[in-house]
């Protein structure tokens, strides 16, 4: 059964009627309202979000399956005793390459394929030099070379034998190890970025 109300307004009064009163259509919307949203909170806890999931795939398949464009010039992966410190222009201090834990005689590979472009002393130590292509140069020191300017070499191929420690790079390292260093178009980079991952590590979100 309705209800019967008035509804009064300035100088007069509404006359009464039977039905439901102005509350009546307020409440029945509200629940309706409610139950909408609780529907699509549902819906978004429990739907799958496709793609969201295909994004968080993609980073670890690329990164397990990371391959660097070189190899290690030493053979098993030697330890890095001084990183690349490029410096602040290019007449200044730095440490123009990486200096890796070796012992005099250890076989120097070719960290990739390419040619031979310097074999031979600079100053007091011996020095090898391989082109690599793409405007990329590797150089090795000190080195007693196996190789002549000109020989192709393919990668994991011997380019010499580690110089014994008198023979080593004034200021490198206190014992034994081979210096490596990688010029781009005539300027050094870190020689890391071809054998190691060195990409940001991404947050993935969790499964």
């Amino acid at each position: 059964m309705g209800k019967t109300w008035t509804r009064e307004e300035p100088g007069r009064t509404m006359p009464a009627v039977s039905g439901p009163g102005p509350g009546h259509r307020r409440s029945r919307l509200r629940p309706l309202a409610m139950a909408g949203v609780l529907a699509a909170m549902i819906l978004a806890v429990a739907v799958p979000a496709v793609g969201w999931d295909e994004q968080a795939k993609a980073p670890v398949q690329s990164a397990a399956g990371f391959q660097p464009p070189w190899s290690w010039p030493l053979s098993p992966e030697p330890a890095v005793l001084s990183t690349f410190q490029a410096p602040a222009q290019r007449w200044l201090a730095g440490h123009r390459g990486v200096d890796l834990e070796a012992l005099p005689g250890a076989p120097v590979l070719s960290p990739a394929s390419g040619t031979v472009v310097f074999a031979g002393w600079v100053v007091n130590r011996p020095v090898l030099t391989v082109d690599l292509g793409g405007g990329l140069l590797a150089s090795f020191e000190p080195v007693h070379a196996e190789k002549m300017a000109g020989d192709s070499v393919a990668e994991g191929e011997v380019l010499g034998h580690l110089a014994d420690p008198a023979s080593a790079v004034p200021g490198h390292c206190a014992a034994s190890c081979l210096h490596w260093g990688v010029r781009l178009n005539q300027e050094y980079v870190n020689p890391l970025n071809y054998v190691t991952d060195r990409r940001p590590s991404v947050l993935l979100p969790l499964r």
